[in-house]
């Protein structure tokens, strides 16, 4: 083998070296690019979600949200505290540093809203939070890196004496 052919593998193939290296890396920057824009696509959807469909009715006492939490008990305090969550979870879900949380606190209210459809309204729409949680898992683990950055942001500066 020449030294040439040596050094640079691919040769030997008939290959160039660059164009096999330019091959391999670049399917992998597009799956991770097309990875990514998914995810903020699955975000951006969930942020519309969470924004229009459920938080805005109750926020504005629309009487497809009043009906359900009178049922429950717990009036326009309740109606408007849980749109008022939402709605900051659909903001938060926009913002890098905080959409792996906020995903996570959304996925506590779909927790809350799958046992109040079980218990309360048995069972009637008990699905719709549990699809929810799909996406909203995905994003938190996807997005947990985030987490760990507003950490180091919400951590007091320690000053050595």
């Amino acid at each position: 083998m020449s030294k040439t052919t040596a050094s640079h593998p691919a040769t030997a193939t008939g290959t160039p070296a660059g164009a096999a290296t330019a091959t391999g890396t670049a399917p992998a920057s597009r799956g991770g690019r097309a990875a990514r824009i998914a995810l903020r696509a699955v975000q951006v959807l969930l942020a519309l979600f969470f924004a229009v469909a459920s938080a805005l009715p109750k926020l504005v006492a629309h009487s497809s949200a009043v009906e359900p939490f009178e049922r429950m008990g717990w009036g326009d305090v309740g109606m408007y505290g849980i749109g008022a969550l939402e709605l900051a979870g659909a903001v938060a879900l926009l913002i890098p540093v905080l959409q792996s949380v906020a995903a996570l606190a959304l996925s506590g209210l779909m927790v809350g809203a799958f046992v109040v459809q079980l218990t309360v309204f048995d069972g009637e729409h008990a699905a719709t939070p549990l699809i929810l949680l799909v996406p909203l898992t995905l994003v938190a683990w996807a997005r947990r890196g985030h987490t760990a950055e507003l950490l180091r942001m919400l951590r007091p500066a320690r000053h050595t004496g």
